[in-house]
């Protein structure tokens, strides 16, 4: 099989799990940058990391890079890549994304206009022909240049890999569900253990840890937009990644998952949106305020995503929010709280420093994943 460089971008402050992620997939990481990781691998790891990889946006084949500092370069070095390896004389062809960071090309539009103007030069001479209908399959591509180094990708995924499918109704303010992985693999929790969300909206870190107890790939029941290229990816391989990503499913695992809201509404969402997941069983959903959380058991795990205030008029309200989360907190014997926020009074209203907390970016905002640790059960 032919090897390829990919790109996996994710979210800025989780470059550390996406890595870890790759490698327990079997593949060797060659960079690691902020934003995405690249790794090494064959057509048969753009069918597994688009199926099996919970914290990533997309996977990208890397068709090249150059330097460029004028738009003459960026033609011609967009020019000089071998796009007739991967797009057929139908294909459909684009920029879809262009980014520019601390480069001397920085429009957008403009990036894409001569990029693609490029790509039809190169498959013109390549086919000989002066007309591409662009009737066939689509082929997206998505490029940045950091520090003028154009690097191209060919977009393997097509819908972001946030979107697994099941969340069909949300909340006002959701968490993707990548990032909402990614902050629980950064936690110690595990499958066996405790884990309440009081915050949970339409049930995105239940519905992420009960996928991940019963070893549910996130991809497992969505489509790719590379499952059309053939000559890319083969109808074979993607085959096999399915049947693979299905036979380690196991449903058989006994958890303790709850979210808990305080609009019923929204729990009944979370409860239909966890079964198209195909994990209802594994969840007890329940209409409950923050300030009614209690567990009988040891050692739990809250992870949570509380209001922020940002669209929040009265302030005071958020406070007392973070306030009886603190009191019903340190209430629970033994548990450990984890909770990503952008409200800067976290620690002060939940009267207790955090142990340790990462600058993590939600989209364009930036927010802090702070960690409460409790005490770990004994060996015995």
């Amino acid at each position: 099989m032919r090897k390829y460089e990919l790109i996996a971008p994710c979210h800025f402050g989780l470059e550390s799990v996406l890595k870890r992620e790759i490698t327990d997939l079997g593949y060797d990481v060659s960079l690691v940058e902020d934003g995405r990781v690249t790794f090494i691998g064959d057509e048969e790891a753009v069918a597994r990391a688009n199926i099996g990889l919970r914290t990533a946006e997309r996977v990208l084949i890397k068709i090249g890079s150059f330097k460029a500092v004028t738009y003459d370069e960026l033609f011609e070095g967009t020019k000089a890549l071998p796009w007739e390896d991967f797009i057929p004389v139908d294909g459909r062809f684009n920029v879809v994304k262009a980014s520019s960071i601390k480069s001397a090309l920085f429009s957008p539009s403009d990036i894409q206009s001569i990029m693609k103007k490029a790509m039809v030069e190169r498959l013109k001479s390549v086919y000989n022909i002066s007309w591409f209908n662009e009737d066939g399959n689509d082929f997206p591509i998505r490029v940045t240049i950091m520090k003028d180094i154009v690097t191209v990708g060919l977009d393997t995924s097509g819908v972001s890999l946030h979107k697994r499918g099941y969340r069909k109704l949300t909340a006002k303010a959701p968490i993707a569900e990548n990032l909402a992985a990614a902050l629980i693999m950064l936690t110690p929790w595990r499958g066996d253990r405790i884990l309440v969300d009081p915050f949970c909206g339409s049930g995105t870190f239940p519905i992420e840890a009960a996928l991940m107890a019963a070893n549910i790939a996130p991809g497992l029941n969505r489509d790719f937009i590379a499952m059309d290229w053939n000559h890319v990816v083969s109808n074979n391989v993607w085959k096999d990644a399915f049947d693979e990503a299905r036979d380690e499913v196991d449903m058989s695992v006994k958890t303790d998952i709850q979210g808990y809201d305080i609009d019923k509404d929204m729990v009944d969402i979370a409860r239909a949106n966890a079964k198209l997941a195909g994990v209802d069983s594994m969840i007890h959903f329940q209409a409950r305020e923050v300030a009614n959380l209690s567990h009988p058991g040891k050692y739990g795990f809250i992870i949570t995503n509380p209001p922020y205030g940002e669209r929040l008029e009265d302030k005071k309200s958020v406070q007392g929010i973070y306030r009886t989360l603190g009191e019903r907190f340190s209430s629970l014997d033994d548990w450990s709280m984890f909770m990503i926020t952008s409200y800067e009074n976290a620690q002060e209203d939940i009267k207790r420093k955090a142990d340790k907390n990462r600058k993590i970016y939600n989209g364009m905002l930036k927010t802090y994943f702070y960690s409460f640790m409790g005490k770990k059960p004994s060996k015995k």
